[in-house]
């Protein structure tokens, strides 16, 4: 097992702001590691440095003769021009690619509805975002640096990609690193964790429960080795300070002890605590829908004939694709959008905190500064026993007191979403309607966030793909499929085994990703004898694979065998005859079956 990234002594600041400071790490072939840390602590940075897009501001990174590194940043270099095809295999033929099994199952999970000749400037940040990932995945490289992978990714679609870095090498080869806020993805895909706080690079053993585990033990390990420590700060500033007089007399190397401990007390991480505010009392009757259908026009139902009761304290999460229409059945339940049949009933005494996917509350603020937005508020609110300002509550969200003065275009995606959950929480609702809260939240943070939602006395109503927030906070699953709500009681897993039968009963997704936009000719095929077909097609494309190199090996051994011995060389040459004839065969079946198949 030997390194393929070397990081020496390497340090760097943003424009007043410090984020590693002498700091040397090593990624070995084999490594799964996850980086998690606060928002703005230096996680993407590290990634940029490690991948040789970001020069450090001292130190030096160092790579493995020949190595090979593919990147995903938290934006992407698409050329807009490009058609979504061009964008993900570049000019490899269209016969490679689609011959290549691994390729056509990354098109066929991550971008399969989209139109393979549509411009990437036409696609939507979701869309993009999947393109850019396609790119990565279809590529052949020894270390991917993946920088919030699972972004715009539904349930679904995050289990693949779980499953896929998990077995793109083989055990002991190649090298991932991960920065992601999912920690269930954590745990399946990573086998170390590193953590960037305080200028430094701290690491873990084991996946995100593990690296949980080992920083609670570390903590308190820290803590007791603090408490002896002030202890004795306590002891020696009394013996320092009995006078002028004495100190004079007093042994110089008792003096400098006492002024080493005080000079060396580290700093303490930015503790982040949200505590539940006052709940609004809540009747009986939250909402009640009766036959509710809904539809855009000229579209297909999103919901159709909903019989839907929601009482106080219920903590419900509602699954589904990207696309589903969870966002517009939270605006059903919530009155903002009328039903096309039917009637929706909110109870008198309803207070609604709604948190949206996309912050529009905070949308109409950008001019804003953080401590205008919160001057909206009351003065004062009674946390825990204490009262205390929107603006010390927002320090014990992590805000700094510079930060305040910040405007709200200027914060980062983590911030605006802290802000925004706080303005939500200070309105004193009680019922919560979240979509997607936990997005650009450090891990961290969706700690406290879960801390509070797990006290939280009113109704919780929850859209998210982060299924560990999910399965954590709420009590009952529902999915939005095909224009029902289902009860999952089995949660996420129950959830996924559903969209497994659906696909199964209709088959109506492309079944491969030769053209990933074609629509499939109409081939009067059974849906049986369609998944046979697929399944005869697929063997095909890995068998195809498998041999496609072998003429190749074959020349270059036929190369080794001596001129004169004529015997080698007649069998050299009908094995390679016998490889070739074998590749025809397998590219010709192939070509039929897809012709079968309806696939362009």
């Amino acid at each position: 097992m030997g390194i393929l990234i070397g990081l020496e002594r390497v340090s760097h600041e943003w424009p007043g702001k410090p984020v590693l400071v002498d700091q040397s790490m090593g990624i070995d072939e084999g490594d799964r590691i996850g980086v998690v840390g606060r928002n703005g602590d230096g996680k993407s940075t590290l990634l940029r440095i490690a991948g040789h897009l970001l020069e450090p501001d001292a130190g030096s990174v160092t790579w493995r003769g020949n190595l090979t590194v593919g990147c995903l940043g938290q934006g992407d270099s698409l050329d807009d021009d490009s058609t979504v095809g061009r964008a993900v295999v570049g000019d490899v033929p269209h016969y490679v690619w689609a011959s290549d099994a691994r390729i056509r199952r990354i098109v066929d999970e991550l971008i399969g509805d989209l139109d393979w000749d549509a411009p990437v400037g036409e696609l939507s940040g979701g869309q993009r975002r999947r393109c850019d990932l396609a790119r990565l995945l279809a590529g052949d490289y020894d270390v991917l640096l993946m920088d919030e992978p699972t972004n715009h990714l539904d349930l679904r679609a995050i289990e693949w990609l779980a499953d896929h870095l998990r077995t793109r090498w083989p055990e002991g080869q190649g090298a991932l690193i991960v920065v992601t806020h999912d920690r269930w993805f954590l745990d399946e895909v990573c086998e170390r964790m590193w953590e960037v706080h305080d200028r430094r690079i701290e690491p873990f053993e084991g996946g995100y429960s593990a690296y949980v585990q080992q920083r609670v033990e570390r903590d308190c390990q820290a803590a007791a080795t603090e408490e002896r420590r002030q202890n004795t700060l306590r002891k020696e500033l009394n013996w320092l300070s009995h006078g002028a007089q004495a100190r004079s007399s007093k042994p110089k190397f008792r003096i400098d002890a006492a002024r080493a401990l005080i000079a060396n007390d580290p700093p303490l991480r930015n503790p982040l605590e949200l505590r539940r505010l006052a709940v609004s009392r809540l009747g009986k009757q939250v909402i009640e829908m009766d036959r509710v259908t809904f539809a855009y026009p000229d579209a297909t139902p999103i919901v159709e004939g909903l019989d839907w009761l929601i009482g106080p304290g219920d903590r419900y999460g509602i699954l589904g694709a990207n696309g589903a229409g969870k966002s517009t059945l939270l605006r059903l339940m919530t009155g903002r959008l009328a039903p096309t049949a039917g009637t929706v009933k909110i109870g008198a005494s309803v207070r609604f905190g709604w948190m949206s996917q996309h912050l529009d509350a905070l949308s109409q603020k950008e001019d804003w500064r953080v401590l205008e937005v919160l001057a909206r508020y009351r003065r004062s609110y009674v946390v825990g026993g204490k009262e205390q300002s929107p603006t010390q509550l927002a320090e014990g969200l992590g805000f700094e007191q510079r930060e305040l003065q910040s405007f709200v275009r200027d914060l980062s995606g983590g911030q605006r979403r802290r802000l925004a959950l706080l303005c939500v929480i200070l309105d004193e609702p009680n019922v919560l309607v979240l979509d997607e809260p936990g997005n650009d939240l450090d891990t961290d943070m969706l700690a406290v966030m879960e801390d509070l939602l797990d006290g939280w006395p009113g109704t919780l109503l929850l859209v998210s793909h982060d299924r560990y927030l999910m399965e954590r906070v709420t009590d009952d699953q529902f999915a939005l499929v095909d224009g029902r709500v289902r009860h999952v009681p089995g949660g996420v897993d129950e959830y996924l085994r559903l969209l497994e039968e659906y696909a199964e009963g209709a088959d109506e997704r492309p079944v491969s990703a030769p053209h990933a936009g074609a629509t499939p000719k109409p081939s009067g095929l059974t849906n049986v004898e369609r998944r046979e077909l697929k399944k005869r097609f697929d063997a095909v494309g890995r068998r195809l694979e498998k041999v496609q190199g072998a003429p190749d090996e074959l020349r270059a051994r036929m190369a080794e065998v001596s001129a004169t011995d004529y015997a080698a060389l007649m069998d050299a040459q009908a094995e390679l005859d016998r490889a070739l004839s074998e590749i025809d065969d397998l590219e010709s079946e192939w070509l039929e079956l897809s012709d079968e198949l309806g696939i362009e």
